[in-house]
């Protein structure tokens, strides 16, 4: 029976059973039967037997010089048949025709396949060009290699050196560079940031996971590009009274400041001030460019990344000095401590001070406990506190959320403090309270006036921005949009430019099909979420500093749910693989803290005993409650 060679996939022998005008029924070496059709057969024969045709044709295939075959060709079509006879001079055997066939298989650069078994030799030229790249290629493989090597010795060839940041933070895959670092990580078994720990490149930890956030969103550097500086605003009235601000020591964008004045008839007027960087930055202006290109302020414990230049801040921020331009919504209290009316104007306000809540945080006991410091201002922020009682009783919603602490991180000289924070204290009740009322009355204006903004949704427990004024279910409000901030976040800004146009009466420079508005909606939801992200993760890392520099071996926690828990005293989540499971969600246990990993930002504990008593299952489960 003759055996015969075939191109379909790929090269194959079989023996042929039978024949059809058209077709062959054939058995491959391993008993497989097929049907092949007839144009595939390359070459039929007697000897060998199947399965020693190819093993015999790739040894002959070896002894072959491609140069020497292209040499031959000249450039002409040809079948692989008739090289073979013009190489061995004679009718060729089955395994040295195949064995022709499979080397000229193997070398494209040199013959381009023009059919079954038909070829054409490539020009010089290309072929001159093919080889160099292949030269080059080959080198490039060989300096991968070297630098792998040198590398799995952890000595960092200076070209790697060179381009650390975007080999840790955002590689080029096509890179040799990236190759060879990508390479020696597999064979190390690191990660890219350890490796280069271990080649003596990355003593800074810290500066390791905030250059990451830096590469992130501001690769061309933190300094802003130079900007005109608006005009102060003198053409609009004066407020008939002064304003006082409370805020964290340090905070430079100061958004809000209030006033409390008492009538002739003994009634109390609250004014809420927000400062109106709108009245000076119009949209599609370069300062609205460089706003919209940060969209928020970044915060990382010891860090601040502004959205806006620090002088556009100092000309806006309600800071103590001459009268600021301000949006002020006022209200007179009822005998309830509700609101009986608002209404909105565009002013300047004094302000007569920038409290602090490191001065003032006392007062969060006093006012609890019905007495009096002395502090200044103190009476005018009792009332507000009570407005603040009344309006979160009015909601039916607590403005703190679930999450009854925050954690302030102060960073001096390398070293951490962490300061729990109570929420829903009185001065941070009436901040909030404050806030949201702002941004929920504001809010309603605009939706009854049918002008676009961007709101704030919650339905069945998910937030998200939305251009239509729908519920939010978290507050208890019909609706509710963030203006609050306009020096800090962008969405307040786009906000109070069309809250000043409703004010002013003019056209509002968006609609709600508006693509700058909708793209900006969409932009700052994402660049929020990430910048949030970079905020946890930079939390993490100094608190597991405080561990390691407070030389803590063994710490309380309380218990989440399975083996997930948090420490006490700290924003910080930890798997405790050795915890029982008996142990319920909101015990408390104490573990010993065995290994801290400031690289991969992870601590290491394990379990000791459980304590007596059970914390409340809010606090360890604590969720971010709504930013005002």
């Amino acid at each position: 029976m003759k055996v015969s060679l075939f191109a379909v996939a790929a090269l194959w022998v079989g023996t042929a059973l039978a024949q059809a005008p058209a077709s062959f029924q054939v058995e491959s070496p391993h008993g497989r039967r097929s049907k092949v059709k007839a144009g595939n057969v390359l070459l039929s024969f007697e000897q060998p037997a199947a399965g020693e045709l190819l093993p015999q044709a790739e040894r002959f295939a070896e002894t072959l010089d491609v140069q020497f075959l292209w040499e031959c060709s000249s450039g002409r079509e040809f079948d692989f048949r008739s090289l073979a006879r013009d190489y061995v001079g004679r009718e060729p055997s089955a395994v040295e025709a195949t064995g022709i066939l499979l080397k000229l298989h193997g070398a494209p650069i040199y013959f381009y396949r023009r059919g079954k078994g038909s070829f054409q030799a490539a020009p010089k030229e290309t072929l001159e060009l093919a080889l160099a790249g292949l030269e080059k290629k080959r080198r490039i493989q060989a300096q991968i290699a070297r630098w792998a090597e040198e590398l799995a010795q952890f000595k960092c060839p200076p070209e790697l050196a060179a381009l650390k940041s975007e080999l840790l933070y955002a590689p080029e895959g096509n890179k040799p560079e990236t190759r060879a670092f990508e390479q020696a990580c597999r064979e190390t078994g690191l990660s890219g940031a350890r490796l280069f720990e271990r080649c003596g490149l990355l003593a800074d930890t810290h500066d390791y996971h905030l250059k990451r956030f830096l590469h992130e969103f501001f690769p061309r550097g933190i300094a802003f590009s130079p900007h005109p500086l608006p005009a102060a605003r003198e053409d609009l009235p004066l407020a008939p009274g002064a304003a006082f601000s409370l805020d964290e020591l340090g905070t430079t964008e100061i958004d809000d400041a209030f006033s409390v004045s008492h009538l002739p008839e003994g009634e109390v007027r609250v004014g809420v001030h927000i400062a109106a960087p709108g009245l000076g930055i119009a949209p599609g202006s370069p300062l609205d460019a460089l706003a919209r290109e940060r969209l928020s302020t970044a915060y990382m414990p010891g860090h601040k990344y502004t959205m806006l230049p620090e002088d556009v801040i100092a000309r806006f921020s309600l800071d103590h000095r001459a009268a600021q331009p301000a949006v002020s919504l006022y209200f007179d209290v009822s005998a309830e401590g509700l609101p009986k009316a608002v209404h909105s104007r565009l002013e300047r306000v004094p302000i007569a001070a920038n409290l602090r809540h490191a001065q003032y945080d006392g007062l969060n006991e006093a006012f609890e406990q019905g007495r009096t410091t002395g502090l200044a201002h103190e009476e005018e922020l009792r009332t507000l506190w009570r407005v603040a009682v009344a309006l979160e009783k009015q909601r039916g919603r607590p403005s703190a959320g679930l999450a009854p602490l925050d954690f302030s991180f102060f960073i001096e000289q390398a070293r951490v403090r962490i300061v729990p924070r109570k929420r829903g204290a009185p001065l941070d009740k009436l901040v909030s309270e404050l806030m949201i009322l702002v941004n929920s009355s504001w809010g309603e204006l605009l939706a009854e006036r049918d002008i676009a903004a961007i709101y704030r949704v919650q339905s069945t427990g998910k937030v998200r921005l939305s251009v239509h004024p729908e519920p939010h279910e978290g507050l208890g409000l019909r609706c509710y949009a963030w203006m609050s901030s306009p020096l800090r976040r962008y969405v307040d800004l786009v906000n109070q430019w069309q809250l000043i146009a409703a004010l002013q009466g003019r056209r509002p420079p968006y609609t709600r099909t508006s693509e700058a508005l909708l793209s900006a909606m969409r932009a700052f939801e994402l660049t929020s979420a990430r910048y949030d992200e970079h905020q946890r993760a930079m939390e993490t890392y100094w608190s597991l500093r405080w561990l390691l520099q407070e030389n803590v071996n063994q710490i309380d926690a309380t218990v989440v749910r399975e083996n997930l828990v948090r420490l006490e005293g700290l924003p910080l989540f930890v798997r405790v693989p050795s915890l029982p499971e008996a142990v319920a969600a909101g015990a408390r246990v104490r573990l010993a803290v065995r290994e801290i990993d400031l690289l991969e930002r992870s601590v290491d504990c394990a379990y000791r005993e459980t304590l007596p008593g059970a914390a409340a299952l809010a606090e360890a489960a604590a969720q971010p409650g709504e930013k005002a």
